[in-house]
């Protein structure tokens, strides 16, 4: 009989001592990393949930990553809003003053102070976070407003705003000063007053007169160029009657002169005098009555005319995105009656001077919306022909979404819109809408900026496209789409945020605007009407720095990224809960209980201690004791 050796490295109970000690070693690695293995394929039947559970705490860290980031902008972005609201009412404050003391400039301690603002209102609006500029739409790389000065001195090769401005108060004025209206006397008992050309974009318009002169005839407004006259008839007018002319001015504010007959001694201002000769001669009264109404005509056109120009100038310089306009004149060969709001489409009223009008079954399409004439009972986008030309404007107006109205005066029909870009208009009726004054179709906007037409400024009738040769104030993108769009980010698995914004926005632009018009204006420190002027702008800057119902406000940008914050911080508590959990999953499937661990430990290190006692007594076994 033979007994074989016993050889430990072979022996069933050598390999059970390997695998005791590769478990403690295991299980000594488990206790000092907390984890049940160093590899995917020790981790257990659970290791799948912890791989999904960790791919989404990886999206949720790149998550708050982007939050974090969109935070900072935003706060840059609010900050520079909240400044925007103080330089605001800064210049407000200022332009609200009463006090029109002008230094050697021609300009009040409120102007400069606006002057100052607006270089201020510029840098902020180029605030930049990183190399991003926030104001610039999605062309972040690039400056979002030109420099303050370039904007309003201009450069080399193009004009800036004071330019613009100083071009548009010529053409308003005109070359006699009296903004651009013709006055005559063409008997010696009347006295008449016409605008200068149909259809011109400058000046005062006419827009009624009433009179309550005794035995005087008053005609019009009418015509084209549209004109009024007031014929005494010989007669004297009774001491307190009146004569009112209420007129337009280019930023579609109105004005009345008011001129009252009186035979007090001397003529009180805003009269006339009667006169009082032995025998009395009325046209001496009609005399002072043209010279009354050319004293009070230069004063409004110097005063409060010069303002709305400048505020006109600023709109055409500033709002590229707003208020272009469609140019449109009537038929000079029309009859007496120039068209007007009433004038039936059809043209079959007697006082009509359209020719041959719309029929039903004609159709006009604008921006891609067509209206379409019936001879009655309209709906929707209908019309009937016997509507009028100012029904026609209104259902325009609501397809291009214009927030300025179209208008029609003197017989000159005037498309406003938003986006002159956009503007086109065109009928299969082309002799019909001919007759509107549009000689071409399609009738599209003049692109702003919008430049005075010709030279001299002074006998200027049209307004042109001047971005050729014009300061282009803002630099960054316009569009498509909402300015919150432009700037876009993903801050969970189904939630994006929008947080962009553009120095052209209404609300930023036209505070831009209002604060570069009082800043830049500047008039004679002595001059006759100067203190008007300044006057009469200030008023007009305060209304436009108040805001008014249905126009944005900055507040309203404010409100909207605010919108964005509140959403990502919302993500971010539900990622913050939902963290913790996918944590859980991910210790439960992977993680080794300290405490479970070391029991295993031990009671490894109990049977490892057996063993090795088993194989020291088998390690003295000789044959003798064997047997």
């Amino acid at each position: 009989m033979s007994i074989s050796s016993i050889n430990y490295s072979s022996s069933v109970l050598g390999s059970q001592i390997r695998n005791i000690n590769q478990q403690l070693t295991d299980l000594s690695t488990q206790l000092s990393t907390g984890k049940l293995s160093q590899n995917y394929s020790g981790m257990g039947t659970n290791e799948g949930f912890a791989i999904a559970s960790r791919a989404q705490l990886s999206n949720i860290a790149a998550y708050t990553d982007t939050i974090t980031n969109v935070n900072v902008s935003i706060n840059l972005a609010n900050t520079a809003l909240q400044s925007l609201t103080k330089i605001r009412s800064t210049v407000q404050t200022g332009s609200a003053n009463t006090a029109q003391d002008l230094n050697v400039n021609g300009q009040t301690i409120a102007q400069n102070t606006a002057a100052a603002q607006f270089g201020s209102m510029v840098g902020v609006l180029n605030t930049q976070t990183g190399n991003r500029y926030l104001f610039s739409g999605t062309a972040v790389n690039t400056q979002s407003v030109a420099d303050a000065g370039d904007i309003i001195n201009g450069t080399t090769t193009q004009a800036g705003f004071k330019t613009v401005m100083a071009e548009r108060q010529a053409a308003d004025l005109g070359a006699n000063g009296m903004g651009r209206l013709v006055q005559t006397q063409p008997t010696p008992s009347s006295v008449q007053v016409s605008e200068d050309v149909a259809g011109s974009p400058f000046g005062l318009k006419i827009k009624s007169v009433s009179s309550t002169l005794t035995g005087a005839t008053v005609t019009g407004p009418s015509g084209s160029p549209v004109s009024f006259s007031v014929d005494l008839n010989g007669v004297n007018p009774n001491n307190g009657d009146k004569l009112s002319i209420q007129f337009t001015l280019p930023d579609g504010t109105t004005e009345q002169i008011d001129l009252t007959a009186s035979s007090a001694t001397p003529t009180p201002l805003g009269s006339f005098a009667i006169d009082a000769s032995v025998p009395v001669n009325p046209n001496n009264t009609a005399a002072n009555l043209n010279t009354a109404l050319n004293t009070a005509i230069k004063k409004l056109s110097n005063t409060s005319l010069v303002a709305a120009s400048a505020v006109t100038a600023g709109d055409n310089f500033f709002n590229t995105a707003s208020s272009a306009i469609g140019a449109a004149k009537t038929n000079q060969a029309a009859p007496p009656a120039p068209i007007s709001g009433a004038t039936a489409l059809s043209g079959t009223s007697p006082s009509d001077s359209i020719s041959p009008g719309f029929v039903a079954g004609d159709t006009i399409t604008v921006n891609g919306t067509t209206l379409t004439f019936v001879s009655s009972g309209a709906t929707g986008n209908q019309l009937n022909v016997t509507d009028s030309i100012q029904t026609l404007l209104s259902k325009i107006d609501a397809i291009t979404g214009t927030s300025k109205p179209s208008t029609v005066h003197g017989g000159a029909i005037m498309i406003n819109t938003d986006d002159a870009a956009s503007l086109n208009i065109t009928s299969l009726n082309t002799s019909a809408l001919g007759s509107l004054g549009f000689s071409a179709t399609p009738v599209t906007a003049t692109q702003p900026p919008l430049r005075v037409g010709s030279s001299p400024a002074s006998s200027a009738t049209t307004l042109v496209n001047g971005s050729a040769n014009t300061v282009k104030w803002y630099l960054g993108n316009d569009g498509p789409g909402s300015p919150r769009s432009t700037a876009m980010a993903r801050v969970d698995d189904s939630i994006t945020v929008q947080y962009g914004a553009q120095a052209d926005e209404d609300a930023i632009r036209r505070q831009l605007q209002a604060i570069a018009v009082f800043g830049t204006f500047s008039t004679s420190p002595t001059g006759q009407y100067s203190g008007g002027q300044v006057s009469a702008l200030s008023l007009r800057v305060t209304q436009a720095l108040t805001q008014q119902p249905g126009q944005q406000r900055i507040e309203d940008i404010q409100t909207d990224i605010a919108m964005a914050q509140n959403t990502m911080k919302d993500a971010s508590t539900r990622q913050t809960q939902a963290k913790a959990q996918l944590q859980s999953i991910v210790d439960q499937a992977e993680s080794a209980s300290p405490d479970q661990v070391a029991s295993e430990i031990l009671a490894l290190q109990n049977a490892l201690q057996a063993s090795y006692q088993v194989t020291s007594n088998l390690a003295q076994l000789s044959l003798v004791k064997f047997l």
